[in-house]
């Protein structure tokens, strides 16, 4: 599948959000968001869109697929299914969590050692500052990983491999360049444009707000 073949998918089960005000994971503002919880549920979309990230990768001798929780472990194992499938060889696909407090990712269940010593394949949903990935890449080489790249579904903030603790290889199927602005300078906010709550963090924006 082609960017614009992606792009259709996304619209078509309604993932792709303009005309908005939007709060995005990092706290800025917008007026546009890429919503992958609408993708998800749809299993053969999802499973089409991992492929083409597999795709990317099969010639890069990955031994074992990680995400950051929640949404990035379906991706971890459709990914991994497809490069099982396409390499004819077991590929397994893990999953790093939050901490309790959100600020750091952790390695648990026993994944640290499947990842120790083995060529990793890091892939996420969005992008949009890369900080959450940057956190997994960092935690997968401390357990002993060996990074090999990151497949991301969608670019949303010209993130480039040095800003994700610089991985060999960066792939993104989806480029978008979306227009942010910090809480103080949103336009958005100075002509009361309401928040949107159904996705990224308006609800939480507004709780702290009250």
């Amino acid at each position: 599948m082609n960017e614009q073949e992606i792009l259709s998918v996304l619209s078509k089960v309604g993932a792709v959000i303009t005309d908005s005000h939007v709060v995005y994971t990092s706290g800025r503002h917008g007026a546009a968001y890429i919503n992958k919880d609408a993708v998800y549920p749809h299993t053969a979309e999802t499973s089409n869109i991992c492929r083409t990230i597999a795709e990317h990768f099969k010639n890069d001798n990955v031994e074992v697929v990680i995400a950051p929780a929640i949404g990035g472990v379906i991706l971890s194992q459709w990914t991994a299914h497809h490069l099982s499938e396409i390499t004819r060889r077991e590929v397994l696909g893990v999953y790093a969590e939050k901490t309790k407090d959100g600020s750091a990712f952790v390695i648990k269940r026993g994944y640290d050692k499947i990842i120790a010593g083995k060529n990793i394949l890091v892939v996420e949903d969005v992008l949009t500052t890369g900080g959450s990935v940057k956190k997994v890449i960092e935690i997968t080489r401390v357990a002993g990983g060996n990074i090999i790249g990151l497949g991301v579904l969608c670019n949303r903030g010209g993130i480039t491999p040095q800003d994700v603790a610089d991985v060999p290889k960066l792939i993104a199927l989806v480029n978008v360049n979306l227009v942010t602005w910090d809480e103080v300078d949103c336009p958005l906010c100075e002509q009361n444009v309401p928040i949107n709550t159904n996705v990224g963090k308006g609800r939480e924006f507004l709780a702290r707000k009250q």
